[in-house]
């Protein structure tokens, strides 16, 4: 089973950014699209962000040209560099990844979670 470990949430005041770090690790044969969910307080979850093993990348319109995911395959993490944080991005932001394990198995499954609250 794979462990994701989340981390870079926090307090930021708007225009202010935050750089959120996924780490996934156990016995991982590939990791195929990783991504970013989030859910504010009654709201529905969303995909904020996601990117392909080869790179390609797809965005909620609300985030487009101010929130930019990458990831590092050697490290088996996915960030996002959220830049010009509005109030409204205020959420619980969860890591997902959709990974094959050696054994063959291929799962897709998030993260506990970590909290982005933008307020001055």
């Amino acid at each position: 089973q794979v462990q994701l470990v989340e981390s870079g949430g926090g307090l930021v005041q708007p225009g202010g950014s935050l750089r959120l770090s996924c780490a996934a690790s156990g016995s991982i044969w590939m990791l195929n699209t990783m991504g970013w969910y989030r859910q504010a307080p009654g709201k529905q979850r969303e995909l904020v962000a996601e990117v392909t093993s080869g790179g390609s990348t797809e965005y909620a319109d609300s985030v487009k040209g101010r929130f930019t995911i990458s990831r590092e395959n050697a490290k088996n993490t996915v960030y996002l560099q959220m830049n010009s944080l509005k109030p409204e991005d205020t959420a619980v932001y969860y890591c997902h990844v959709d990974v094959v394990y050696y054994s063959g198995v291929r799962e897709k499954t998030g993260g506990q979670g970590t909290q982005v609250t933008v307020s001055s």
